[in-house]
């Protein structure tokens, strides 16, 4: 059985199950963006995993399955109210988790987006976790895109930086990127839930990846995510991900690079998600710690 709270869900084996909670991409002590882990979910239907999510009320839980090879996972994402393919943030509190469980080395996870290698380190700062994204890709927004979004956040079009051209980019989700010249326009961020919602669902992006550059390697970002039934994320590691491939793709930044984003504290959760990129690989990694919640 699995219990979260005053919640019992059933398994077919019978087996005891935890659902961890830790806290991805903390800036230090505090902060980071909660997931839940549940590391052995054999046996868990699509229905049952949902409402564990639900149960659990994060943005993301994610559910693991050992296939038998050493090192090796399938992992599924959920929200609390859909299945997204892939997850950053509940990928690195996973990674995380098994490190403290099982000891640090690669891991490798089967995700419906396809596979994504993970190498968790022991450093000065603690265990760290390293995904490398399934292979990124863009393209430019069109105009009725981008009026629709400006429309359901409030903003104007001159509110937006043109040194950074809305895109949508991929890296196991799609995510429309804006960028905006005036930190103060990111930090008074109140948009239409239901009109946004609508938006992504019509086009299936599965955040907004809305930045300000205070240099060409250190960005704010915030993350809306409609889709999962939350107003915002204070950390999205899949959304990093694809705007690390959005910098290379329209050599916004000159490869091998490493950008730092600084998610969450306009909620009250910072966040500290390190991006690495290089010139001969499509894919980027993304670096972050996670902290158990208690």
């Amino acid at each position: 059985m699995t219990h979260i709270g005053d919640m019992t869900f059933a398994r077919p084996d019978s087996a005891d199950v935890a659902v961890l909670r830790y806290a991805a991409f903390p800036d230090g002590a505090a902060g980071g963006n909660p997931a839940g882990v549940v590391l052995n979910a054999a046996g868990f239907d699509d229905a049952t995993r949902l409402a564990v999510a639900a149960a659990v009320g994060y943005s993301e839980t994610a559910f693991l399955e050992a296939t038998g090879r050493g090192g090796e996972f399938r992992v599924r994402y959920f929200s609390p109210l859909a299945e997204v393919a892939f997850c950053g943030h509940a990928t690195i509190a996973a990674a995380v988790a098994l490190a403290e469980r099982r000891g640090i080395g690669p891991l490798l996870f089967q995700t419906l987006a396809g596979p994504v290698e993970v190498n968790t380190e022991e450093g000065d700062a603690g265990l760290t976790a390293t995904l490398a994204s399934v292979p990124t890709r863009t393209r430019p927004a069109s105009g009725d895109e981008v009026a629709a979004a400006l429309a359901a956040l409030r903003w104007r079009s001159t509110d937006l930086d043109p040194r950074y051209p809305a895109h949508v980019a991929y890296a196991g989700n799609e995510h429309l990127v804006l960028a905006v010249s005036d930190r103060a326009r990111l930090a008074e961020l109140h948009y239409d839930f239901d009109a946004l919602a609508a938006l992504m669902a019509e086009r299936r992006w599965t955040t907004l990846q809305l930045v300000h550059a205070h240099t060409p390697l250190l960005f704010s970002s915030r993350n809306p995510f409609p889709p999962g039934g939350v107003v915002e994320d204070p950390a999205t590691g899949a959304a990093a991900a694809a705007f690390g491939g959005y910098l290379r793709a329209l050599h916004l930044v000159d490869p091998p690079a490493r950008i730092t984003l600084l998610q969450g504290a306009d909620m009250g959760s910072p966040s500290r998600l390190l991006v690495d990129v290089t010139a001969d690989d499509d894919r980027v990694r993304v670096t972050g710690s996670a902290r158990p919640i208690d």
